[in-house]
């Protein structure tokens, strides 16, 4: 263990011990006789993603184009790279990449699932993340390939030392030993993004250490790039992917790893839990060193624990199960019901117990964050379903969704009222939420539905909860541990101080209506007597009445002047006005010959219509 735990008065010492982040920032200090942070010496510009196109981008991306792309024909995907045409939309060297498919890869006997799980572990990081990214979203891509992207791991080999040694120095502008008394080398842990060394600081405390790969920004920029460039032409070319929305599946990835690839968000989001939580004695958020971390190195205290899921380590410590169970299912329902801010990934990896059956978090890179009105939607979205009230249950899905295309609402409460039939008609004990959701998620993409990102990591963040309180005690029951925080965000509503707060806002609008309406008024009034004022009217859907009326009066005048065309034809006949053909005039004849074939035009027109009707 790096450090022996207590009660509270530990846990509150997280906070009073650091110096003021904000201050550190702003004046540069010296704390423990270590360096500034990384926000007054190397400042970073942050991720950003724009579409391939200018000749020198193209250059730039022409490598790692080569590299995706016979990677892809590698497994079989090349009928799909051609349909993209992607030789219209790159300006140079894109005829330089080879199309064959390589030999030596038996990969004709796997389903197109393993082939793209395992082109994306050979494409590296960036897709990596984002394969498990979208192992997570129900509403994006189909179950089965779910199901595959699960099983991307983000384990990797680890960088040479001097390379992360080299990282240190470079960010920090001095020697890995003026800031460590002593640095392992080799990693506790590695990941595609980073790698976490054992340290021990000049004070003797032991820390863990986690240090981001050499030039990982450059390599995720480019990546994402082309990401971006993919998408934009799968969305242009391939309609059965256009339905998925690859655009703006990139765009969320990107905004996501952005704040992966940046450890002082990591570092923010674990001194936020910190603070949330320093009333709770049964859960520790480790402290994080800001003087000694930057945006590529994140410094944190070392924690040593008992996995959660490791039962029968758990038993032989003599720790509770139940009582683990408990506070767990707490912590999180706090993280959601109260603060609205919760760990996006809380897998088994990431939770460990520590002595006095206490709850440690790890790995706050990815975090979700809902609103009042959001969480309050949620609850009474549950409520209905409870209340077996499908019309008022398919109203607040609908508030926690938005959507393309105007669903059906009868379908959408038919299949809402079969779904409480299959999960709420049991005792409650028998209810998982966890399932309940997921196949919530699901009912939703069938009805194209989307759930926001955040509200999803919290739905699917309970789904993980609930399987790892039912390892620890099979007789669980997540129904009986929420309930409680259900019935508090309904009380709060009605809450003397929310209700002064409501109040309180509605006086403020008003009373700034009635301080603007005045002067509003007199600009209205002053722009009329200018006859400056303009009303602007937008009509919806008339433009199928519109275009009705142009083909009929385009027919109209068709059949005008073929009428005319057949008459003057009549006329000049009569007239025999010369040159004539066997007495008949020959202008006269070729008028009637135009006035046959437009005729004959008209009709075909006229009739093909009616058909498609």
């Amino acid at each position: 263990m790096g450090k022996s735990f207590g009660h509270g008065s530990l846990v509150r010492s997280r906070i009073r011990g650091a110096p003021d982040p904000l201050i550190i920032t702003l004046f540069g200090e010296a704390v423990h006789g270590l360096p500034k942070p990384l926000a007054l010496r190397n400042p970073t510009m942050p991720i950003s993603i724009r579409k391939i196109g200018v000749i020198g981008r193209t250059y730039r991306h022409l490598n790692r184009y080569r590299q995706i792309l016979t990677i892809l024909f590698k497994y079989g995907f090349g009928d799909l790279v051609e349909r993209l045409d992607i030789e219209q939309y790159i300006e140079v060297g894109l005829q330089m990449i080879s199309k064959r498919k390589p030999p030596a890869q038996p990969v004709e006997k796997l389903n197109s699932a393993e082939r793209i799980r395992m082109a994306i572990e050979e494409l590296g990081p960036t897709y990596v993340k984002l394969g498990q990214m979208l192992s997570t979203r129900s509403d994006m891509i189909p179950p089965d390939f779910m199901e595959e992207l699960y099983q991307l791991q983000d384990r990797v080999p680890p960088r040479p030392f001097h390379e992360v040694k080299n990282t240190v120095e470079e960010e920090f502008g001095q020697s890995m030993a003026s800031l460590f008394e002593d640095f392992s080398e080799s990693p506790i842990a590695s990941a595609s993004i980073g790698q976490v060394h054992k340290a021990h600081i000049r004070d003797g405390e032991v820390v863990a250490v986690k240090v981001q790969r050499p030039g990982m920004k450059k390599v995720i920029k480019v990546d994402l790039e082309i990401l971006l460039h993919l998408a934009t032409l799968a969305e242009r070319h391939i309609e059965e992917m256009a339905l998925y929305r690859p655009v703006k599946i990139v765009e969320e990835f990107a905004r996501g790893l952005e704040k992966e690839v940046d450890y002082t968000i990591e570092a923010a989001n674990m001194e936020r839990f910190a603070r949330q939580f320093l009333d709770e004695p049964a859960v520790y958020v480790p402290k994080v060193f800001r003087e000694i971390s930057t945006e590529r190195i994140l410094t944190m205290e070392f924690m040593e624990g008992i996995k959660i899921t490791e039962v029968a380590t758990l038993e032989a410590r003599g720790m509770d199960r139940k009582l683990i169970n408990i506070r767990g299912a707490k912590f999180f329902l706090r993280q959601v019901f109260e603060h609205g801010f919760f760990h996006g990934d809380p897998h088994p990896g990431n939770i460990c117990v520590l002595p006095g059956n206490i709850i440690c978090l790890f790995d706050f890179g990815m975090v979700g964050s809902v609103d009042r009105h959001t969480r309050e939607d949620f609850v009474d979205m549950l409520e209905s379903m409870v209340l077996r009230n499908e019309l008022r249950a398919a109203q607040m899905l609908l508030k926690l969704t938005s959507w393309d295309d105007e669903p059906d609402i009868r379908a959408l409460e038919r299949d809402m009222a079969d779904f409480m039939g299959i999960h709420l008609h049991k005792p409650v004990k028998d209810i998982k939420i966890g399932r309940m959701l997921q196949n919530l998620m699901e009912l939703t993409t069938r009805h194209g539905l989307r759930i926001q990102p955040d509200t999803f990591f919290m739905m699917k963040a309970f789904g993980t909860i609930e399987g790892i309180a039912l390892q620890l005690d099979p007789d669980f029951d997540m129904v009986t541990e929420v309930t409680p925080f259900i019935e508090r965000v309904k009380l709060a509503r009605i809450s003397p101080e929310r209700l002064s707060d409501s109040m309180t806002r509605i006086l403020l609008d008003l009373m700034q209506f009635m301080r603007r309406f005045p002067k509003d008024l007199l600009d209205i009034t002053r722009l009329i007597r200018k006859q400056r004022l303009t009303l602007r009217l937008d009509h919806q859907g008339l433009e199928s009445i519109l275009a009705t009326h142009d083909e009929v009066s385009n027919k109209i005048s068709f059949s005008i002047i073929i009428a005319a065309l057949i008459i003057g034809s009549a006329l000049i006949v009569v007239a025999r006005i010369p040159p004539l053909i066997y007495g008949i005039s020959f202008i006269g004849i070729i008028m009637f010959f135009g006035a046959a074939v437009l005729g004959i035009w008209l009709v075909v027109v006229i009739l093909r219509k009616g058909v498609r009707r």
